[in-house]
């Protein structure tokens, strides 16, 4: 399992419009209870990621932590992005097994 497969799912999910980036879109989704699962890049700011950790909890909603916003940017064929929201449940599935994977090593 590499970090590239999660990138390629990503970008798969983008052109299938499964997804919302920006920071304040992503808590709208989240607050909408649209979100199943919300990415946030290592390099986040603190701010954001206090922010976003707090509403994804508050919601119940998935949080990982993975790759760098220029790293996210480029697989969804975008400039950086620090946050996306994974909208659609067979995505968001995939994701959290994909990440299960990447962690076990």
């Amino acid at each position: 399992m590499s970090a590239h497969e999660i990138y390629q799912t990503l970008g798969l999910a983008a052109r299938a419009r499964k997804i919302t980036t920006g920071e304040e879109l992503v808590i709208k989704e989240v607050r909408n209870g649209n979100a199943k699962l919300v990415l946030l890049s290592e390099d986040a700011s603190k701010n954001t990621s206090k922010k976003l950790h707090d509403k994804c909890k508050s919601y119940k909603v998935d949080l990982r932590v993975f790759g760098t916003r220029s790293e996210i940017g480029h697989a969804i064929g975008k400039d950086e992005r620090v946050t996306v929201a994974v909208t659609d449940s067979g995505f968001a599935k995939k994701f959290i097994r994909l990440f299960d994977e990447f962690n076990k090593g």
